[in-house]
């Protein structure tokens, strides 16, 4: 499958791309339900990995790794616009969306054990198309064939204040910089890892969101998607 044309027979795939806390969580959801597509946040299958080892007693020590060899059933169901992640039966959506599930989350990305058990599932989740995936590889490695592909960014200081804000609100203990330093943390593991690292897919729209409102970015992707998908009925 190595030209766009092969996939007239299926709904677009639409790829989102960047670094934490750039919003692709919330784009990609509200995008995904303007285009009545699925959202697919791969993000968090491996944020649901991180958890199960995280019960096993890892610490998040990429060498003293626990073992990775039986994943356990994960799945992620739409409900009501938003993707719920199920681990063993679980949801486990809320509680894996702190900082430190996140911060392991990219450790173990960088592990190929755990990329190949999760690469083909990711696949047979857009197999049909239909599909806004967002995440660190999506328009690299995942589906480097996709239809669209957006590389969503934003300043430093803008994504660890919309991680301040979300965090803050569920926890009052939850502190500025120590957010700013995971942060940080996981951009340069994200994209100095030497398997899938986080890049600017080709081809992709470079959007910077700093000083932009959440329906001005998807209003702009729209325009795009119309842009280069104009024969295709996906709105």
């Amino acid at each position: 499958m190595n030209e766009k044309g092969a996939f007239l027979n299926r709904r677009p795939i639409i790829t989102i791309d960047g670094p934490a806390g750039a919003g692709k969580s919330t784009i990609c959801s509200l995008l995904a339900a303007r285009l009545s597509f699925i959202c697919l946040e791969t993000g968090a299958l491996y944020r649901a990995e991180a958890y199960r080892l995280k019960l096993q007693g890892w610490n998040g020590n990429p060498e003293n790794r626990a073992d990775t060899k039986c994943l356990p059933d994960i799945a992620l169901k739409q409900d009501k616009g938003r993707t719920r992640v199920i681990v063993g039966g679980r949801d486990v959506t809320e509680i894996i969306r702190t900082e430190e599930i996140g911060l392991m989350a990219s450790t173990i990305s960088a592990m190929p054990e755990i990329r190949q058990k999760l690469l083909p599932l990711q696949r047979e989740l857009a197999a049909e198309g239909g599909v806004v995936a967002e995440g660190r590889d999506m328009g690299s490695v995942v589906f480097p064939d996709a239809d669209v592909k957006f590389y969503l960014d934003a300043s430093v200081e803008e994504r660890v204040k919309r991680r301040y804000l979300e965090m803050s609100s569920k926890d009052a203990r939850i502190n500025w910089k120590d957010i700013e330093n995971d942060l940080i943390l996981r951009d340069g593991q994200d994209r100095g890892r030497f398997i899938s690292p986080l890049v600017v897919p080709a081809d992709a729209v470079v959007i910077d969101s700093s000083n932009q409102s959440v329906a001005e970015v998807i209003d702009f992707m729209i325009s795009v998607i119309e842009r280069i998908l104009p024969s295709r009925k996906c709105l």
